[in-house]
């Protein structure tokens, strides 16, 4: 089966590609990319990961992590409207909610790892309630919701949300929501760390040209070119499973879930061993953090710790086992 990017998938990606390109400043960057309709249109899940993707290659700073992974929650009311989530969304996490008689839910307790919190006007965090898993749609500002910040290692700020008493709305589909939200998180970091990385075998494919070492270019010695390859094979097995897991979702495929799973293990394990080895064949630019390397590594380092490690993906894809 064919997962390639349509033709309009295609130049969604070449257009992020061209603002990301042309500004650098974050309130120009951003008002382009809504300009644009890049992050005001509903792209789908293969749309949004194909953005992010090439956001990630360029470390821009933008809040398109959430601003895209949450598009299918979102009512098309709130288009423009920023909201955020805890990354991943895998279940209700320290935060509880009930029913207060009048539609709404009370939430208390604390969500970790929000990106661009500060920012949202919503927040939609993953909580228990007396009924199973559901989402609730926090409104920036409400009485009882605090904010602290977080440290990420990469240009991505995330907060810790306290939560006492907060009054929030729940959103329709409640398990439902929860598994939707889940999924568009984990695409969302899956993407992130494929263009980090695509983003990192660029600049190793380029350094191993330039760099002499005993008189020829590195990219001449046969370790090097081997060391090479297996980033590359990294970086397309990464994509592969990326749009795979995306096409499925876009098409409400319940095989979206352990495809995603599965790719999520893959940024979180393969992803980063292969950063490792770009690091090393760079030798002490590698960890010289004014080298752009560097940024692509913190951002995939802070995707794989959003996403738990490739202890909680295993132990993610064994409950779909079991399921």
């Amino acid at each position: 089966m064919d997962f390639s990017p349509d033709e309009s998938q295609e130049d969604l990606r070449a257009l992020a590609a061209e603002v990301l390109d042309r500004e650098d400043d974050p309130r120009r960057l951003r008002r382009a990319l809504a300009d644009t309709g890049i992050t005001t249109a509903r792209q789908g899940a293969v749309g949004a990961a194909l953005v992010l993707r090439e956001a990630a290659a360029r470390a821009a700073p933008a809040p398109l992590v959430p601003a895209l992974a949450l598009d299918p929650l979102l009512d098309p009311a709130d288009a423009g409207a920023p909201a955020t989530a805890p990354v991943p969304a895998s279940g209700p996490r320290g935060a509880d909610a009930r029913p207060d008689g009048t539609g709404a839910l009370r939430v208390d307790g604390a969500a970790a790892g929000i990106p661009y919190a500060d920012e949202a006007a919503t927040l939609l965090l993953p909580v228990r309630t007396p009924d199973g898993p559901a989402v609730a749609r926090v409104p920036a500002g409400a009485d009882g919701l605090t904010l602290a910040p977080q440290h990420t290692g990469a240009r991505i700020p995330a907060f810790r949300a306290g939560l006492d008493g907060v009054r929030a709305e729940p959103l329709p589909g409640g398990a439902a929501a929860a598994r939707t939200l889940h999924l568009c998180t984990l695409t969302a970091l899956i993407a992130t760390a494929s263009g980090a990385l695509r983003a990192a075998l660029d600049l190793t494919c380029a350094h191993v040209r330039t760099r002499h070492q005993f008189g020829r270019p590195l990219a001449q010695l046969q370790a090097v070119t081997m060391r090479v390859a297996d980033i590359s094979i990294a970086s397309r097995a990464l994509d592969a499973a990326l749009l795979a897991g995306a096409w499925r979702l876009d098409r409400g495929d319940p095989d979206a879930a352990p495809v995603l799973e599965s790719a999520a293990l893959l940024a979180t394990e393969d992803a980063l061993d292969a950063l490792y080895a770009a690091q090393h064949l760079h030798g002490g630019l590698g960890v010289d953090a004014s080298y752009p390397l560097h940024r692509h590594f913190a951002t995939a380092k802070w995707a794989s710790a959003a996403l738990g490690g490739p202890e909680a993906r295993l132990a993610a894809l064994g409950d779909l086992a079991c399921a």
